[in-house]
């Protein structure tokens, strides 16, 4: 939530909608009322590209490298707020690491959103996702000094995570111990350390936490809530195959935007690029089904 005394994030997986799945994920993001959404699992389709057009023709500001290549994913920045800037975190995958800066009453607050890809448990994807984990904790800022927040859909699990699942390997626990080490904290943790919630849940019911907040120890010492939401997954409407993700801090926005309602916004007319829309998600074996919400069909692995 945000208040002229509180600032809230959300971090929202979007499943690279369809346009009508969009429309309906629309509504409800701009109902929320937190001031900053993360959107993980973009692309280039035309379903992201409703997300960004209308936001930004309400005077949002909107902060969204399109993955270039086929198949591939990344994430938007949405905000309530005015973005100072935005800065390249990795090299490898960049679309898949996006900042922004927002002013507070405390001084700048960077927010990160991360989408880690997935992987199965063949040596071309695992060396993938290492490789992208490796350059973020080797480019990622620390947590001891400054506000920051990193969240997303990181696709890694916590190493006492309940249950324990043979398929991750060390260097994906590695990633989420190198949070505590940098100066950050779990924010889930520090306000529910015994709670067993889960992000993603397969068809047979197996859960997993994959989505997570970590706050810079100055910005720790502001976090007031921070809590799963999980109607967006489990709701008869079915937005997403992810619940989503909730922080607040008691640090004031300074600078916010004035903004419409994005769902009667009218996008600006501009001429007709060549680009590749992508309708649907390229088949992947990842130890986790994909559930395409957008088609009644058999899922696939995202």
């Amino acid at each position: 939530m945000t208040t002229q005394r509180t600032l809230g994030v959300l971090t929202f997986n979007l499943n690279n909608p369809s346009q009508q799945r969009a429309e309906r994920q629309l509504a409800y993001l701009a109902a929320r009322p937190e001031a900053v959404l993360v959107l993980t699992e973009t692309a280039d389709s035309a379903g992201c590209a409703l997300l960004e057009e209308r936001f930004t023709a309400a005077g949002y500001s909107v902060t969204f490298p399109r993955p270039e290549r086929r198949g591939e994913r990344g994430v938007m920045i949405v905000s309530r707020l005015s973005t100072l800037d935005s800065w390249p975190i990795v090299s490898y995958l960049p679309h898949r690491a996006v900042a922004v800066t927002v002013e507070t009453d405390r001084g700048p607050l960077g927010i990160i959103g991360l989408y880690v890809p997935s992987r199965d448990a063949g040596p071309k994807k695992t060396a993938r996702k290492t490789q992208f984990l490796e350059e973020c904790r080797e480019r990622l800022p620390e947590g001891r000094d400054g506000l920051r927040l990193v969240i997303g859909d990181f696709n890694i699990l916590e190493p006492d995570h309940v249950p324990a699942y043979r398929f991750f390997k060390p260097f994906e626990y590695d990633f989420y111990r190198w949070f505590a080490e940098a100066g950050y904290g779990d924010a889930f943790r520090l306000t529910n350390p015994a709670s067993i919630e889960y992000s993603w849940v397969g068809r047979t019911g197996d859960g997993y936490r994959y989505d997570h907040a970590h706050a810079s120890a100055a910005l720790a010492e502001e976090l007031t809530a921070c809590a799963y939401v999980h109607e967006p997954r489990s709701g008869s409407d079915r937005l997403t195959d992810h619940s989503a993700l909730t922080t607040t801090f008691t640090v004031a926005p300074t600078v916010p935007r004035p903004v419409t309602e994005p769902q009667a916004a009218e996008p600006e007319v501009a001429e007709p690029t060549p680009h590749t829309v992508l309708t649907r998600h390229p088949k992947e074996t990842r130890g986790r089904e994909h559930l395409d919400l957008d088609r009644q069909a058999p899922p696939v692995a995202r």
